[in-house]
C-alpha cells in the first residue's frame, strides 16, 4: 500500500510582515504630501504676489516665512510632529516683532516736538556746506526715468524686511546656537532704536524737504516703485507701514541690520562672506542717503548702536561662560572632563 504524503509545512513567517491585501500604504500618502508641499507653497506664494502685490509688513512676511518652515518640516518628512517645534520657537518671536510695530506707531506721538536742525547742520559740515543727500539726487537721480541703480538701491533697501528674518530660519535649521545669538542681539537692537524714537524723535530728510528746509528732494525708492508696474505696487508704502513713525529716523535701523550682520558673523566668516558683510552696510548707506530716507548722522548712530549691542552681549557670554559654578568648576566643561576631574578627585581621596 503506497504510503500518502503529507504537504510540506510552509515557511514560518516573521511576525508583522504580512499585510491584509486591502490595507492601505499610508507612506505612499505621504510621500505624496512630501512632493506637493513646496509646490503647494510656491503656488501660494505665488498666487498671494499676483493678487496682493508686494506686501512687507512685518506679520505678512512672518506668515509666510513660518508657512516655508512647515514645509520645510513637511518634506523632511517628519509630518506633522515637525510643525511644533516652529510653532513653539517662531510664533513667540513673531508676536515681539508685531507688538514693536505697534508700539513704533504710537511712538510717533511723542509730547515733544521732533529734532531735525542737529542732524542738518552735521551733514552740512560733512558736505562742505551742502547735505549730500542734494548733491548725489542733483547728479544721478531722473524723476519719472529710473536708472539701473535706482532699481539697485530699491532692492538694496527693500531687503532690510528680508535679511534678518531669512537668516534667523537658516540658523534655526542649522544652528540653534547662532540663531539665538543673532535673535539677541536684534531684539536688543531694536528696543534700543525704539527706546530713543521715544527720547529723540528725528525727521528725515524728505520730510525736512517737504517742510522747507530743504531743496526738493525725492523718496527714491518708493517713487522707482511706483513705476515697475507691479501689482498694487502704490501701496507697498502703507502695507509696509503699517504703524508708520515717521520720525523714527535716529537711529537708523535700516543701516544697523546690516552692521549688526557685520559685527556678528565677522569673526568666524571667510573672505568671501567677510566682503559681502562689509559691501551690504555701505550699499544700504548710499541708498540711505541717496533715497533721502537717513541723514549721515543717522547712519553713524546706527552703525554705533549695532557695534555696542553685539560687543556687548558678546561680552556678556563671554563673560557667563568663564564663571565658575558653584561646585568650583567652570561651567564651560564637557561631561568629559568633569567625569575625569570627579576620577582624579575620588583617587585622590583614596590615596
Amino acid at each position: 500500500m503506497t504510503k500518502l504524503l503529507s504537504p510540506a509545512p510552509p515557511p514560518p513567517v516573521r511576525a508583522g510582515r504580512l499585510r491584509p491585501a486591502t490595507a492601505p500604504d499610508h507612506r505612499t500618502g505621504l510621500s505624496r504630501l512630501r512632493l506637493l508641499a513646496w509646490p503647494a507653497y510656491l503656488t501660494g506664494f505665488v498666487w498671494f504676489l499676483a493678487t496682493q502685490g508686494m506686501a512687507f509688513a512685518n506679520d505678512v512676511v512672518f506668515l509666510w516665512l513660518i508657512g516655508a518652515l512647515l514645509t520645510a518640516a513637511l518634506h523632511s518628512g517628519h509630518g506633522p510632529r515637525g510643525f511644533l517645534p516652529v510653532l513653539r520657537d517662531w510664533i513667540p518671536v513673531m508676536a515681539v516683532v508685531w507688538v514693536y510695530s505697534l508700539l513704533r506707531g504710537y511712538g510717533a506721538h511723542t509730547p515733544w516736538a521732533p529734532h531735525w536742525l542737529p542732524q542738518l547742520r552735521a551733514d552740512e559740515v560733512l558736505g562742505l556746506g551742502e547735505t549730500w543727500t542734494v548733491r548725489i539726487q542733483h547728479a544721478l537721480y531722473t524723476p519719472g526715468s529710473p536708472h539701473w541703480y535706482d532699481y539697485a538701491a530699491t532692492a538694496v533697501y527693500l531687503s532690510h524686511f528680508l535679511v534678518v528674518f531669512v537668516l534667523l530660519a537658516v540658523l534655526w535649521r542649522r544652528s540653534h546656537q547662532r540663531f539665538r545669538q543673532l535673535l539677541a542681539c536684534y531684539f536688543t537692537l531694536t528696543f534700543a532704536g525704539f527706546a530713543t524714537y521715544l527720547l529723540y524723535p528725528a525727521d528725515p530728510p524728505w520730510l525736512v524737504a517737504q517742510q522747507g528746509n530743504l531743496p526738493p528732494l525725492h523718496r527714491v525708492v518708493w517713487e522707482t516703485i511706483s513705476t515697475m508696474g507691479l501689482p498694487q505696487a502704490d501701496s507697498l508704502l502703507e502695507n509696509g507701514s503699517q504703524f508708520a513713525n515717521d520720525v523714527a529716523a535716529m537711529p537708523s535701523l535700516h543701516s544697523a541690520y546690516p552692521a549688526m550682520l557685520l559685527f556678528l558673523f565677522w569673526p568666524t566668516a571667510g573672505p568671501r562672506l567677510r566682503a559681502l558683510l562689509v559691501a551690504y552696510p555701505l550699499a544700504m548707506a548710499f541708498t540711505l542717503v541717496y533715497g533721502a530716507e537717513h541723514f549721515i548722522v543717522d547712519i553713524l548712530a546706527g552703525w554705533t548702536y549695532a557695534a555696542v549691542v553685539v560687543l556687548g552681549l558678546r561680552w556678556l557670554r563671554d563673560r557667563r561662560a568663564d564663571r565658575p559654578s558653584p561646585s568650583g568648576l567652570n561651567a564651560h566643561y564637557t561631561p568629559d572632563a568633569l567625569a575625569a576631574e570627579f576620577r582624579r578627585l575620588r583617587e585622590s581621596v583614596e590615596d
